[in-house]
């Protein structure tokens, strides 16, 4: 690596309002409140979380950039021009790791091509908290991020999670966009095997956190209240 560049944390993000300390290690706090430079998915989100860290210059004096679906491949390497130039940058989404179901994987593998350290910092990641506390199994597992909105896709991906995990053993997480929850909820129980686990976790880190994890033919019996726009993970095991 260039000694006289810039490294590249990726810092991660509060999954919901909750103060900072409760959920970051210090020394991770203490990193970000002292770069001056950050790659954001969106700034105002980005702003209301360093706004929290209390940092060490203004807000209104840092440099905020943006890396989100609209970023065209051709702009992320200018990103990390202030790297190039020896500051430090972090880089922040909107919730959870970078990296991780947002587009900041781009500029950390950019950041790797162009010489620049990268260094991940310690924070919450819905994806393994949701895993930790499903009850399965751990050792084999893939994310699918969002799967379709569609009906008839959205059932034809949920069978064929459920053959995964039945076939292969490993855990099957995926997400949905809050205001959809119920509605995911109710496809899982309709299309996936009365013998498979299903978990839902709701608002991790959160005064609100909520765990389930048992089978869809406990699911189906059971009284469930509704999970509204509250973010969740969805996980199939066995």
């Amino acid at each position: 690596m260039n000694a006289s560049r810039g490294r590249l944390f990726v810092v991660p993000n509060l999954l919901g309002l909750v103060p900072p300390a409760n959920v970051l290690p210090q020394l991770t706090i203490d990193i970000a409140r002292g770069l001056t430079h950050f790659v954001v998915e969106t700034p105002k989100a980005a702003r209301q979380f360093l706004k929290g860290l209390e940092p060490a210059r203004p807000l209104q004096e840092l440099h905020l950039s943006e890396l989100n679906e609209h970023t065209r491949p051709s702009q992320i390497a200018s990103l990390l021009a202030p790297a190039i130039a020896g500051n430090d940058i972090g880089l922040v989404s909107d919730a959870g790791c970078p990296g991780v179901a947002d587009p900041g994987a781009a500029l950390v593998a950019a950041a790797h091509d162009a010489g620049i350290n990268v260094v991940p910092l310690v924070g919450p990641s819905a994806v393994l908290l949701a895993l930790m506390a499903s009850g399965m199994n751990g050792q084999a597992f893939v994310f699918h991020g969002y799967l379709s909105s569609k009906p008839a896709a959205r059932d034809d991906s949920l069978a064929a999670l459920d053959r995964a995990a039945a076939g292969t053993g490993a855990t099957q997480l995926f997400i949905e966009t809050p205001y959809r929850n119920d509605v995911m909820v109710d496809s899982v129980l309709r299309r996936c095997s009365p013998a498979r686990r299903f978990c839902v976790a709701v608002d991790l880190t959160l005064p609100s956190e909520q765990i389930l994890s048992r089978t869809v033919a406990a699911w189906r019996r059971t009284a469930r209240t509704a999970l509204g726009r509250r973010p969740a993970m969805f996980l199939l095991g066995r």
